[in-house]
């Protein structure tokens, strides 16, 4: 018999994986359902309506602006003392211009499908990733708690071999799941934008760029998954791995971000893993430093320094990680005892 197919199949019968495959796909659908109900297919009785409050708003500032003249102007007759509230001259009180009111600010939401489905790809990479994180910490740390890698050695003792085995059989899967819901989600989508939305423009470059997105998506799963999977296998338990993520995530990100902001240091979120991440999807995050200011424009507009944290640094940092803790797995299942 196949190890692969063994293994392969122990995977997709275990109880764990399909709960929280089951979890992560209800959550990737009570996102889809909570954008379709969240957004309106715009048409002409909503531009209108739009044109309307828009042409509202920009008479109420008219009135506005109209009775405090009136004010100023009868405040200076008077001769009362000036408090601030008007200035030198009442000819500088005047309406905002009639472009400054825009009938887009006062429109339902909408979804675009060509501008808005990229940006969906990153929670639906980010639940998948979670969900390969825990599947593949739960699929080799139970072998080791429950003492079934070690009856499986006895059947195959090749270690490496067995570890790489279970490995490529939860990559496979994981594979097949993101594929599949990749399919669905892109479906749903342009069904949001089909009837609560719009699909125009959606060009064969646009899903060039979403299948790319698509597909660093699925390499952050994987990645994702080989991590937990890692952890797990160094630890010989699922708690290894989840205890591992938990304090990255509360000691290393939020103890590290409360630290570094106490200390002023510039740019905190390029010490963060999520900030990485999502330079991953988006190919470049630009962070901004507001307390700078160092270069101001003769207007007086603040431009604070930048930096830009681009998917080169990412996949340096993901690839440095994955060879760094399944090089360990590998090392210890090859070194240490099995018992």
């Amino acid at each position: 018999m196949s190890l692969y197919r063994t293994e392969l199949r122990r995977l997709t019968k275990r109880r764990f994986t399909r709960w929280m495959t089951l979890a992560g796909v209800l959550v990737l659908l009570a996102v889809l359902a909570g954008v379709f109900l969240t957004n309106h297919k715009v048409g002409p009785a909503e531009q209108a309506r739009a044109q309307r409050q828009a042409e509202q708003q920009y008479q109420e500032q008219v009135r506005w602006a109209e009775q405090e003249k009136a004010a100023c102007v009868q405040a200076q007759a008077a001769g009362t003392p000036k408090d601030g509230r008007f200035p030198p001259d009442c000819e500088m009180i005047s309406p905002p211009p009639r472009d400054a009111f825009q009938a887009e600010w006062f429109l339902p939401s909408t979804f675009d499908f060509r501008k808005g489905f990229d940006e969906m790809l990153v929670p639906f990479t980010a639940i998948l990733a979670l969900v390969g994180f825990v599947v593949g910490a739960s699929f080799v740390g139970a072998e080791w708690s429950t003492g079934g890698m070690m009856n499986l050695l006895l059947w195959r003792p090749k270690r490496l071999t067995v570890l790489l085995t279970k490995l490529a059989a939860l990559l496979t899967g994981l594979v097949t799941l993101v594929l599949t819901s990749a399919v669905v989600w892109t479906a749903g989508f342009w069904l949001v934008g089909t009837f609560r939305g719009t699909t125009a423009k959606t060009t064969s470059g646009a899903w060039q760029s979403f299948a790319l997105t698509g597909l660093r998506g699925l390499l952050l799963v994987l990645t994702a998954a080989t991590i937990g999977f890692a952890l797990a296998s160094l630890g010989r338990h699922t708690a290894m791995a989840l205890g591992g993520a938990i304090a990255l995530a509360v000691v290393g990100q939020f103890g590290v971000g409360i630290l570094l902001s106490m200390a002023n240091v510039t740019f905190v979120e390029a010490w963060l893993l999520p900030t990485y991440a999502l330079a991953w999807m988006q190919k470049k995050v630009t962070l901004e430093d507001w307390d700078s200011c160092n270069n101001v424009s003769f207007s007086g507009e603040c431009k604070p320094e930048t930096l830009d944290i681009t998917w080169q640094h990412s996949s340096t940092l993901l690839i440095g990680g994955l060879v760094l803790l399944l090089g360990a797995a590998l090392w210890t299942m090859r070194r240490r005892d099995i018992s």
